[in-house]
């Protein structure tokens, strides 16, 4: 039985769509911005009164003035008559000069340690413990100094330790043979970088058509006619020189080669030392995330262990390793900071140089974070995209 009685017209919430659980929600939201708000303007207003009343003034414009301090060890052309702003640049270029030697040689010394602590050779899997137990377990700092005593025990120039032909290695650092690097030569280098990535693309290309059709295609013309045969080009119209560079000791010093000092030296072997000890780990795990059925399916086809680990477990354990991995490469950027404990000139020791100097200390240290900041997001936005390159794609 039906009613014919009309029904009751919808009750039409307050504001819209919005429910009391909503407009409750939506308060407090409000609120706590209000709050973050009202607390940075306040310290703003703080910070400008006080300096203000110290008569400091606030700004930028001290990059343009004669810095004046001296960079003993710069990888970009630098002199003390130079700007503010351009002894900033040399910093960053120290920077990332740790940075991407101390990730490369890390992610390599720390894979070695990480396979090695699987290894069915007893001595050489405890080996591999001892070393991450060990250096885990120290803080950085202290192994940054023990490097850094070291360094400066080891005998003068007359006296250094010579291992091979051209490589010396005293308290000045350890001193290599090197090619004399300037604008031609990093023309070449340029053109070699750039082949490298139009061979890729290629060779992404060629693999897709080959999905396609099945059809294989050689790749290595095209290797060969961009990373060796055009840079080669490059430098015959340039005229480069590629002569070696080998190191003599004149007087109390080496003259020629190329220098590492023993500031950077010795923080480049803490950074690697210190974080393939967390890298070992991280590969590790990794690998032993992959089924043990992966293993037991290539023993059973007589691969040997090596190409198993290189085409079939490394591949796999990868979409494990890679995100923590990503994590202690910001971990080493950010550490690289230590060198202001033994006076290597990155763009922290630069910046409280700067500091000192010119009173300017909310912009010096905000100089800091952006850089430090701008790094670490280019570490993360690369790192994410390859872990997104390697994921599994379910159908």
């Amino acid at each position: 039985m039906t009613s014919d009685a009309p029904r009751p017209p919808p009750r039409r919430r307050l504001f819209g769509a919005f429910g009391r659980r909503e407009l409750k929600d939506l308060f407090w939201q409000v609120l706590v911005v209000g709050i973050a708000v009202a607390v940075i303007v306040f310290l703003w207003s703080n910070t400008v009164t006080n300096l203000s009343a110290r008569r400091i003034t606030t700004g930028f414009a001290f990059l343009g003035r004669e810095a004046g301090m001296p960079i003993a060890d710069s990888l970009l052309a630098y002199n003390p008559r130079d700007s503010y702003l351009w002894a900033f640049v040399v910093g960053i270029a120290n920077t990332l000069r740790v940075a991407v030697i101390g990730i490369v040689l890390a992610t390599i010394l720390g894979t070695l340690i990480g396979i090695s602590r699987l290894s069915a050779n007893w001595l050489v899997s405890r080996l591999a413990a001892v070393y991450v137990e060990t250096l885990r377990d120290i803080p950085l700092l202290l192994q940054l100094l023990f490097w850094y005593v070291l360094m400066q025990a080891l005998p003068a120039a007359r006296a250094a330790f010579r291992p091979i032909d051209g490589v010396f290695l005293s308290n000045r650092g350890l001193i290599l043979p090197a090619i004399p690097t300037g604008r031609p030569q990093l023309w070449v280098l340029g053109t070699a970088v750039l082949g490298l990535v139009v061979f890729y693309v290629i060779q992404r290309r060629l693999i897709s058509l080959q999905m396609r059709d099945g059809k294989p295609r050689p790749a290595w013309p095209f290797a060969l006619g961009l990373i060796v045969v055009l840079p080669a080009l490059v430098s015959a119209l340039l005229g480069v020189s590629w002569i070696i560079e080998w190191p003599e000791l004149r007087g109390f010093n080496f003259v020629g080669g190329l220098t590492l000092a023993p500031e950077y030296f010795a923080l480049v072997i803490a950074l690697v030392t210190y974080t393939s000890a967390f890298i070992a780990e991280i590969v590790r795990s990794g690998i032993q995330s992959v089924p043990r059925g992966q293993w037991d399916a290539a023993n059973a086809l007589g691969l040997r262990r090596s190409f198993m680990l290189r085409q079939i477990i490394l591949p796999q354990a990868l979409r494990v390793i890679v995100p923590p991995m990503t994590s202690q490469y910001l971990n080493l950027t950010k550490n690289s900071s230590l060198a202001v404990a033994i006076g290597y000139q990155d763009v922290v020791s630069i910046a409280n140089t700067t500091l000192n100097q010119t009173g300017q200390a909310i912009e010096a240290i905000a100089l800091i974070m952006a850089v430090f900041l701008t790094i670490s997001l280019g570490i993360s936005f690369f790192m994410n995209w390859y872990n997104s390159r390697i994921a599994l794609v379910e159908r």
